[in-house]
């Protein structure tokens, strides 16, 4: 029931009828309006502090921070598909709070109530190179009166030829500007393969552990999830190999490089294995590389659309690599799959920002996106290095980690009976967002686990922030 309250108030407050800086009734006060027990109401309560969706103060009460981001690379919040219906203090109109879209668990800063976010893959904003962007983006509007006209649905040429040279060059993917289209962020790249993909009652196979919002749009098209189990070595393919024999499936949701949130890389043989398997069963892949660029220890392992184009649809993101607000990613696909993409995206909002686009395009053919993925990869690096090390010298008998070879993030075990729920809450108290293992869960169990990312910060205030968790 406690699951259900905290839906309704978070769509309260994506609809905008709790705003930011709203306090919410006092818990006995709610309780009785619902008819239940004091402690479900502190358990809802609870449950959005830890998200960061509200803060409490002891003396005050419980008040709605600023809504939290819905990141590509990176979430961490899980609902409940429960319906409930309850009256919000100064409103009088009853609620009904249908799923709302999952987020990372995630909260922004907002002057009142200063975060700082750990539960995710955000980048570090302050290194994005934004005169060279606004020269571009200036240049962009003056040359080109084309830009501020109705454009293609599937993005401006330049970008998508910028984008398929890069993917030549760099993921061994054999494309052109035809096969490729810009979306407004991977999320959009999510909904349009779902679109395309699903109709209801059909049955989607994802990662268990895995990315919450993919999860909620296929839902949203009537799909059917069914859980694949992850290890070190990626998806178990053996395992969806089993339930081929006896289900069928209509896809497969996948984040192969770096998978979320555990950030193993699908081996070789387990590659090879997966594409054999769905092309016999007829099986599509939604292949989602959400943060190629950041691989450190060799090269990035090249994506499954670079052995099988035909069969998978790829999406990619640049809100990693440039920055979460210009809303840009792109997908690569089956030219007849992109067209009927192309129609649902003319539905949606009939196209990008092809001024952002023509100037995204410039800094790919100067080389000044690249050289920006080249120091950002040297900055992460040093981070999560400094990470591992404070984690194994001060907090060794708390926490056990793999150290993984690429991603934005850790994924980090906790040991004994500590828990992970409790110890998000607490740090969501301070300001500080960490991803408690329950929101990566299908099935919603707890689990001992925190995703901890590293990359939007100094090396000294993750510190700072880590030493605060209480672990």
């Amino acid at each position: 029931m406690f699951v259900a309250i905290a839906d309704a108030l978070v769509a309260a407050i994506k609809a905008g009828r709790l705003s930011a800086g709203s306090r919410l009734p006092g818990t006995r006060s709610l309780a009785a309006t619902l008819g239940v027990h004091r402690n479900t109401v502190v358990a809802a309560y609870a449950e959005l502090t830890a998200q960061g969706w509200v803060y409490g103060s002891q003396a005050r009460g419980t008040f709605v921070t600023t809504a939290p981001i819905l990141a590509d690379a990176a979430p961490a919040g899980t609902t409940s598909a429960t319906r409930a219906r309850f009256r919000v203090a100064g409103d009088d109109a009853v609620r009904t709070a249908a799923r709302p879209l999952e987020t990372d668990g995630s909260t922004p800063q907002s002057r009142e109530h200063p975060a700082l976010i750990l539960s995710g893959g955000i980048p570090d904003l302050r290194h994005v190179p934004r005169a060279a962007l606004a020269r571009a983006y200036r240049r962009a509007l003056l040359s080109r009166k084309e830009v501020l006209d109705y454009g293609d649905a599937r993005g401006v040429l330049r970008l998508r030829e910028a984008l398929a040279a890069m993917l030549r060059a760099t993921r061994g993917m054999p494309c052109s500007s035809e096969d490729v289209i810009v979306t407004r962020g991977s999320q959009q790249g999510l909904a349009l393969a779902a679109r395309v993909l699903v109709r209801p009652g059909d049955t989607i196979a994802v990662e268990e552990l895995g990315y919450p919002p993919a999860w909620q749009i296929f839902r949203r098209e009537g799909a059917t999830l069914l859980p694949i189990p992850v290890d070190k070595s990626g998806v178990d393919v053996d395992a969806l190999a089993d339930t081929l024999k006896r289900r069928r499936v209509r896809a497969v949701y996948l984040t192969p490089h770096h998978q979320y949130p555990t950030l193993a890389t699908l081996s070789g043989p387990r590659r090879r294995q997966l594409l054999a398997l769905c092309q016999r069963h007829g099986v599509a892949i939604v292949e989602d590389d959400y943060d190629h660029e950041f691989h450190y220890a060799s090269r990035p392992v090249l994506p499954l659309a670079a052995a099988d184009p035909g069969q998978v649809i790829y999406i990619g993101t640049l809100s990693k690599i440039v920055a979460p607000g210009i809303r840009l990613g792109y997908i690569v696909a089956p030219r007849d799959v992109l067209r009927t993409m192309a129609a649902e995206r003319m539905l949606l909002d009939r196209q990008g920002d092809a001024a952002v686009e023509t100037a995204v395009a410039e800094l790919f053919e100067d080389g000044e996106i690249q050289r920006h993925a080249r120091r950002m990869r040297r900055l992460y690096v040093a981070r999560r290095d400094a990470l591992v090390r404070l984690l194994r010298t001060r907090f060794a008998e708390a926490v056990e980690f793999d150290v993984p070879d690429g991603g934005m993030s850790l994924w980090v075990q906790l040991r004994g009976r500590r828990s992970a729920e409790r110890i998000a809450a607490h740090a969501a108290r301070q300001g500080i967002w960490v991803g408690p293992g329950r929101y990566f869960s299908l099935a919603g169990h707890a689990l001992p686990y925190l995703r901890i990312g590293y990359a939007g910060w100094s090396e000294r205030a993750v510190a700072h922030a880590v030493k605060s968790l209480g672990l």
